[in-house]
């Protein structure tokens, strides 16, 4: 029976024991029926709640017969939602007055005292058209987004902020030539995003856009799956196959963190890509490709060529235009976009009736640090419409206690409190510590290589 109860509703009336009446009879009909005595609370209230119907009294306190405050709220509730649904409610039974309460957007008007029934008739008619309302507001929104993808080059990429508008130029600049392009930018900022941007605007947005992880391709898989193979020439090689290069002719290769490439790899990759060819393992005859590179990493390529571990030449080779994406910290503007967008997708997906972030919430998210970025953000807001109750997110929704408070001392910590991963984490920022972040002498000291180092700077957002 309590499944079948929809409509959550909010009553505003000085009467106490109206209230108290009220709310025994409807909370038997409705999935929510609250009540307030202070009119002045009403922003709040339907800022961090979305009601279907709200039953508003037309006179409180400070004017007991003219109606004029529940005028003035009315206007201030339409003012803060303009689909909300208002029903007027008087002791004062004034033709009048009803005939200007529904001018000015009120729905209904009821009489005190009432008939039960009849309120609640007027209360589900009410109901109904705030249900109209929503649907049409939501063809509405449909109708704008789809235009808007329409009209947006750069639709999956959410962010108003100045930074923002600064990459925005830039790959509109860079989008119409073949210019190679380097992204660089923390992990979980959305390199991936702007390189397809950038072939999306592109003369070869028509063709392939061919991606490839490097960080996740073994030495010994990667000539085959770059450059492809012919059957036979390995163990596993039982048909002749296309490699990146070649898949992505006419079209554009997107090189995601190519930082982790080791240097006799790298020498291939610049081969390939200052002679236009590339040989499949096992073949003899070069195939021509013409592809427009795209590269990305979250690694300090400058720093490293530095101390000798990525090629100098490489580097200019695929930097002709360089984009540097910044992190979430430093563009909080665009955090309240990001939230209500994922919102919107993960309350879609999951089949939840979550509509925002509180202000609360919203205040909070701005604080943090977000050292995952617009990804932890995202699995953040996932996580939350999962296990949320709420129609609006509250601060508690979002687990950021335990990741937005500030780390414990590292000194005279006792181990027997940590597990493997916090002991690891501290270790690593000792020995960058000591040496100053010069990486190469960290890694030698842990006894890592310089891309087992780097996987964990990753992993533990250091």
């Amino acid at each position: 029976m309590n499944e079948q109860r929809i409509g959550k509703i909010l009553i505003v009336d000085d009467n106490e024991d109206l209230l108290k009446a009220a709310k025994i009879f409807l909370k038997r009909h409705f999935a929510q029926v609250d009540t307030e005595t202070n009119p002045d609370l009403l922003p709040i209230l339907t800022h961090n709640e979305n009601y279907d119907v709200i039953l508003l009294d037309m006179n409180f306190t400070k004017d007991v017969s003219s109606g004029q405050e529940g005028f003035y709220w009315l206007d201030r509730i339409l003012e803060l939602d303009p689909s909300a649904v208002v029903v007027l409610i008087t002791a004062y039974g004034d033709v009048n007055l009803a005939v200007r309460a529904i001018k000015e957007g009120a729905t209904d008007f009821v009489l005190k005292p009432w008939e039960n029934e009849r309120l609640l008739a007027t209360l589900n008619s009410a109901l109904q058209l705030r249900q109209k309302k929503l649907e049409v507001n939501l063809l509405k929104d449909q109708k704008q987004t789809l235009q808007q993808d329409i009209d947006n080059k750069f639709k999956d990429i959410i962010g108003q902020s100045p930074v923002m508008q600064k990459v925005f130029e830039t790959i509109e600049r860079v989008a119409a030539t073949d210019a190679n392009v380097l992204i660089l930018g923390e992990n979980g900022t959305g390199k991936e995003l702007i390189a397809r941007a950038i072939h999306r605007n592109s003369r070869r947005s028509r063709e392939a856009f061919v991606g490839v992880d490097l960080g996740s391709i073994t030495n010994t898989l990667f000539e085959s799956e770059l450059f492809g193979h012919k059957k036979g020439s390995f163990t596993d090689a039982k048909e002749d196959r296309a490699g990146r290069f070649e898949q992505a002719h006419k079209g554009t290769l997107f090189l995601d963190e190519i930082g982790n490439l080791p240097l006799p790899l790298q020498a291939k990759l610049l081969a390939a890509l200052q002679n236009r060819q590339v040989t499949r393992v096992g073949a003899n005859r070069p195939v021509d490709v013409n592809i427009r590179l795209i590269s990305a990493t979250n690694m300090p390529v400058y720093n490293m060529v530095y101390d000798n571990t990525f090629r100098q030449d490489l580097l200019y080779r695929i930097n002709t235009i360089e984009i540097t994406l910044p992190p979430l910290r430093e563009r909080v503007e665009d955090i309240p976009l990001l939230a209500d967008h994922f919102i919107g997708y993960y309350s879609k997906k999951y089949n939840k009736d979550i509509r925002k972030a509180s202000e609360p919430l919203i205040k909070r998210m701005t604080k943090y640090h977000w050292p995952g970025n617009i990804r932890e953000l995202q699995h953040s807001i996932e996580r939350a419409v999962i296990m949320s109750n709420h129609n609006v997110l509250q601060p508690e929704d979002l687990f950021l206690q335990k990741m937005g408070q500030p780390e414990k001392s590292e000194e005279n910590v006792s181990l027997e409190h940590l597990n493997i991963e916090d002991v690891e984490r501290i270790l690593i920022r000792k020995a960058l510590q000591k040496h100053n972040g010069h990486i190469t002498r960290a890694a030698e000291e842990l006894g890592l290589t310089r891309s087992s180092l780097y996987r964990r700077l990753e992993k533990y957002g250091l």
